[in-house]
């Protein structure tokens, strides 16, 4: 990890948010630095563990195929067998996509264990940003992200990267906001068979990557899927909903949903842990206004705060 400011340490522009983490530099649009406040982070690309983390996210606990190919095919690979196959070319492009309800299964890569190639089809997120991204500053929401390049359908654009906490810290971090703190945390719920859910928490604020700057649209043209590596615990992968034009802002759906469409019982969900003005939690916790200008804008950003209740 790196710590990261708009300059480095003698002071100079840095051009690069990711401090060379990333496969290509992720860029700041130099004309709009200096015009607003740049929060010190720490980058980091891949997830890594939070109070209250249960597993390691870099710890290797899935199985491996035994494949000796340069890429897997279906017929053979044991991943590909177990999980269903996830993307449908070697360009990486997700295959896997419920039309009808906007959610997607969760996907699985082959990882470490595996015998595989590293241009394997079936290894995309842990490939990391391979896309040209550009931080620019939006007239009313903040720092946002561009496409600085074509970005086709289906096509991996960056993780949601943080910290991994627990559902107690994920509470106490919430609670401890003001009504002008930034909220960046993610809870992901996976619903399997039986009723079980699995609930995961990321907070990128203090330690997180390019992602974290995406803001959030009612009508977004990215979308959300829990994608696991090595670990059980998901990355929290951006693909995109449809065709992005060079630089086009990049947006999601904070509440987990595609083109503000919903579903009765997804596979997966995700929202941000927002805020609301319950009085049985806090009176400075509000609903903030979204200014996405979507035609079919809600008006608020999503709120989620079952976290808070649970």
């Amino acid at each position: 990890m790196a710590l990261h400011t708009a300059w480095d340490a003698t002071g100079s522009y840095n051009p690069d948010l990711s401090n060379g983490l990333e496969n290509v530099p992720v860029e700041i649009d130099s004309s709009d630095v200096g015009k607003a406040g740049f929060p010190n982070f720490q980058y980091t690309p891949e997830n890594v563990p939070g109070p209250g983390c249960s597993s390691d996210p870099s710890e290797i606990t899935l199985p491996g195929c035994q494949c000796h190919l340069q890429s897997c095919e279906s017929e053979t690979c044991q991943c590909l067998q177990r999980y269903g196959p996830a993307y449908c070319d070697q360009h990486g492009q997700l295959a896997q996509r419920d039309e009808e309800s906007g959610y997607s299964r969760p996907v699985f890569e082959c990882n470490a264990l595996c015998n595989c190639g590293e241009d394997c089809s079936n290894r995309v997120v842990q490939r990391g940003v391979g896309l040209r991204l550009r931080l620019f500053l939006t007239l009313d929401r903040g720092w946002g992200v561009r496409a600085v390049e074509a970005v086709p359908r289906g096509a991996f654009v960056c993780e949601y990267a943080g910290e991994v906490i627990g559902l107690e810290e994920a509470q106490r971090r919430q609670l401890a906001q003001g009504p002008d703190d930034m909220n960046y945390i993610i809870a992901v719920r996976e619903f399997a068979g039986q009723g079980d859910v699995t609930e995961t928490f990321v907070d990128p604020a203090a330690r997180g990557n390019v992602g974290r700057f995406i803001n959030h649209s009612c009508q977004p043209n990215l979308f959300m899927v829990p994608v696991r590596v090595h670990s059980v615990v998901p990355r929290l992968a951006l693909f995109a909903v449809r065709d992005i034009a060079p630089e086009e802002e990049l947006t999601f759906d904070y509440s987990g949903r595609w083109n503000n469409q919903t579903t009765q019982r997804p596979n997966s969900s995700k929202s941000h842990v927002s805020e609301q003005g319950d009085p049985g939690v806090k009176d400075s916790l509000q609903r903030k206004p979204c200014y996405c200008g979507a035609p079919n804008c809600t008006g608020y950003l999503p709120l989620d705060i079952t976290v808070l209740h649970s």
